[in-house]
């Protein structure tokens, strides 16, 4: 997602038989960097029924994890 310059990310659930770009399941929430204040959102409900279910998430999902949960509990 994005512009040229300006990125945007979808945070999704994929099966891993699917395409980088292709198919996805779920989109669980975005991350914009280029944004200030709140430059990430994700439904932590929907993302830990997932991992649950055995999703892998990537290094830089994780750490969106890890932030989301301490905004959560803050």
């Amino acid at each position: 997602m994005g512009a040229k310059n300006t990125p945007a990310y979808r945070v999704v659930v994929a099966d891993s038989r699917s395409p980088r770009d292709g198919r996805f399941i779920e989109e669980v929430g975005y991350y914009d960097p280029t944004k200030k204040a709140d430059p990430f959102k994700l439904d932590l409900e929907r993302v830990k029924y997932w991992l649950s279910k055995g999703a892998q998430p990537t290094e830089t999902v994780a750490s969106l994890i890890k932030k989301a949960s301490k905004q959560q509990s803050s």
